[in-house]
């Protein structure tokens, strides 16, 4: 059966059970991945309770939809709590984790989090300068507050890690975007970078140009894996020697007389000078190299255990609170009050920045 098949055979399916979330998980942007995770299990996710809601999971068992769900008929024990400290970024080890569990399996997700488990203790027992997550906070403090570098870009060399550069987006950003410290006070020093990536491959033939012969110092962190999981290794192989290549040219870059000997006799070239000075690499360009073995659920769950730890460790450094997100509180707060404004076509108390986009909205509205 191939994969236009199986998706068809899955689409037909009904789904089998009918899940509502509430309190922690909705401080995601959007779900995208879980949703398409709930396509493929042939769990369906709504967004409010109703009658025909199975399953509620929620920061408490007193919320408003928890109580909506016991009136719809909804067991008790079909409502799995989240603790209020646990932000949607960091709840995918809560019981947020049932998507997943849905897809992989619970043995397989049972490997996640010994894997997550593995790198706790790790972050906890080793002494600093074998502690992989401080180690890399501090090079992460370095970069950003020493050497002025702006932007950190990943790039997991593994097509089922497309997803992850976006995910770390939101745990790095959302995280240690603050400049209010722990005291109260405003800081006056750069904290979190701005994060950003892809895949590897598809980096070389985007922005790589940029990277290696731009004006802005961007330190990237490359993510591979030894063995595949696939069976033509010779590709595989292919795959890692791009990545390492990738990561020597940002080290050694190119020097002039390496230019000079591969160009060879100038005058067989009309602008011999430009090509020349064009095709120098400076290199000294930060990058770190994380491998791992082969790309298994106990793997990713190391690799974004160690994330999480060295955003920690920055926080920590920066004096920032890592675990809120009252920037993204205000602008749910807003939008809640802008949708009043849209409905009832009301322009009082706004400013004429925000007026002049809901007068434009309602002017070419069908």
């Amino acid at each position: 059966m191939n994969k236009q098949q199986k998706d068809k055979k899955m689409k037909n399916k009904q789904p089998t059970a009918t899940f509502c979330i509430t309190g922690a998980l909705e401080k995601y942007k959007r779900v995208d991945a879980i949703v398409e995770i709930h396509n493929k299990t042939n769990a369906r996710f709504v967004s409010g309770v109703s009658s025909r809601t199975d399953y509620l999971i929620s920061s408490r068992k007193d919320t408003s939809k928890a109580k909506k769900a016991k009136a719809f008929g909804i067991e008790e024990n079909n409502i799995f709590p989240i603790w209020d400290w646990v932000g949607g970024r960091y709840s995918l080890w809560s019981s947020v984790g049932l998507p997943i569990i849905l897809k992989i399996g619970y043995e397989n997700f049972e490997m996640l989090l010994n894997g997550a488990n593995e790198i706790d203790n790790h972050f906890r027992e080793k002494p600093f300068d074998k502690n992989i997550p401080i180690v890399l906070a501090c090079l992460g403090i370095l970069y950003n507050n020493f050497h002025n570098c702006e932007t950190h870009a990943i790039f997991p060399y593994d097509d089922y890690l497309k997803y992850l550069p976006m995910y770390l987006q939101q745990a790095d950003m959302e995280s240690d975007g603050k400049n209010i410290s722990k005291d109260s006070s405003e800081v006056n020093y750069n904290t979190g970078p701005i994060l950003w990536g892809d895949v590897g491959t598809n980096g070389q033939h985007s922005f790589f140009q940029l990277i290696h012969q731009g004006t802005k110092k961007i330190p990237c962190d490359f993510i591979g894996f030894i063995n595949s999981n696939n069976e033509k290794e010779e590709l595989h192989e292919i795959l890692l020697s791009n990545m390492v290549g990738q990561t020597m040219a940002l080290m050694k870059g190119k020097n002039i007389l390496d230019v000079k000997e591969e160009l060879g006799d100038e005058s067989k070239y009309t602008n011999y000078e430009i090509i020349k000075n064009s095709k120098v690499f400076k290199g000294n360009k930060p990058s770190n190299t994380i491998l791992f073995d082969k790309l298994t659920p106990y793997n990713l769950g190391r690799l974004i255990a160690i994330y999480e730890h060295k955003i920690f460790v920055q926080g920590c450094i920066w004096n920032i609170n890592s675990f809120d997100q009252w920037g993204v509180e205000l602008g749910k707060v807003l939008s809640d009050e802008i949708y009043e404004k849209i409905k009832n076509k009301d322009r009082s108390d706004i400013d004429n920045s925000t007026k002049g986009q809901l007068d434009f909205i309602e002017k070419f509205r069908q």
